[in-house]
């Protein structure tokens, strides 16, 4: 067993490397905040290195009270917190904003990995999956209210991800599906906004709207499609450089290296991410217990999904629904939870 396992820490160097790229050629003071992240990330991550994880998780009352608080500062914030972009979503504490969704994403893989590790050979009953739902459908719901329909999906997706993982049967995983169509439809006509419909509509007709709702995901295209084999040079790109790419640092993070660091730059970022993927799934599928081998697996789809959000609205094929590309995009509180899920993975392989 390496202690520095360059399996995890390579891709991880290349991903951070390109978030430093990224973020520094957009804007210093974002890329000053960014580097302090980091920081706090890198200490969540060594004491995670050199402390036995288990002997907190071993207590029973700690993710419970983990998971409470989350949703407790979720509430607050729906209801309480400033609107910053037209959601209430961030707690103010001084000069620093954090989501508490991100909090509630840790918890909920914790609590999950609990729950599913005692009770995985009884998935398919009808207790099992009432109340597996209960603690997905509270978090998302206050997040449905601020409204927040990214973060909504991915605790959605942790939490069918976790059924599958639990070994949940196919006539189960059909009613799943049927059940999520039929909120999906009451959903869209009574939960989501005007404008939040008009970002999944627009996903199918490109074409509309380029100097409104798709103006962004045009210029991401154009950003990439112009970019070429080696890109335009640090600094360089054009449509980040000149204003034209809204968000460069956060949603069209994976735009802006593209323009700048040309198709191989984005083949070795992607490539970086995916053997960080089966980096994790390799280490739960060795772990000794239910209990770790569901906390990687959570951990996994987790960064797939926002993953495949973050990259697929790049290029137009999902809507912007502002989720970060892991450990690359800008924003503290996803990086501090990307970094402490991850810290956990390795504490799990090291004590393997």
């Amino acid at each position: 067993m390496k202690i520095l396992d360059p399996r995890l820490f390579i891709p991880l160097g290349i991903l951070l490397l390109a978030g430093f790229l990224a973020i520094s050629s957009v804007s210093t003071h974002l890329f000053l905040l960014q580097l302090a992240w980091y920081g706090i990330g890198a200490l969540i991550f060594a004491a995670f290195f050199f402390f036995d994880w288990r002997s907190v998780f071993n207590h029973r009352w700690v993710i419970p009270a983990l998971y409470g608080v989350g949703v407790a500062l979720l509430a607050y914030v729906t209801f309480f917190g400033p609107v910053v972009r037209h959601t209430r979503s961030w707690l103010v504490l001084g000069p620093l904003n954090f989501q508490p969704v991100e909090l509630m994403k840790v918890a909920l893989i914790l609590l999950y990995a609990s729950y599913f590790s005692r009770r995985h050979l009884g998935v398919a009953r009808w207790g099992t999956l009432a109340t597996s739902f209960a603690l997905f459908a509270v978090p998302a719901g206050l997040v449905a209210l601020q409204p927040d329909l990214g973060s909504g999906f991915i605790l959605a997706t942790i939490w069918f991800g976790f059924l599958l993982f639990a070994g949940l049967p196919l006539r189960r995983i059909l009613l799943a599906f049927a059940i999520f169509a039929v909120v999906g439809i009451y959903g869209w006509s009574h939960v989501l906004k005007e404008y939040q419909r008009e970002r999944i509509v627009n996903v199918f007709y490109p074409e509309r709207n380029v100097l409104g709702l798709n103006y962004s995901v045009t210029q991401s295209k154009i950003a990439i499609g112009s970019a070429g084999l080696w890109g335009k040079g640090y600094g360089q790109g054009t449509q980040v450089q000149l204003g034209f790419l809204t968000e460069p640092a956060s949603d069209f993070v994976l735009a802006t290296l593209v323009e700048e660091w040309g198709m191989a730059g984005g083949m070795l970022l992607l490539g970086a991410f995916v053997a960080l993927e089966l980096w994790i799934i390799r280490v739960g599928l060795v772990a000794d217990r239910n209990f770790e081998k569901f906390v990687c697996l959570g951990t996994a789809t987790m960064f797939a999904m926002q993953f495949l959000v973050n990259v697929g609205s790049a290029v137009g094929f999902m809507p912007v629904v502002g989720l970060t590309f892991p450990f690359v995009s800008y924003g503290g509180s996803s990086v501090v939870a990307d970094f402490t899920l991850l810290a956990i993975v390795n504490s799990i392989r090291l004590r393997t």
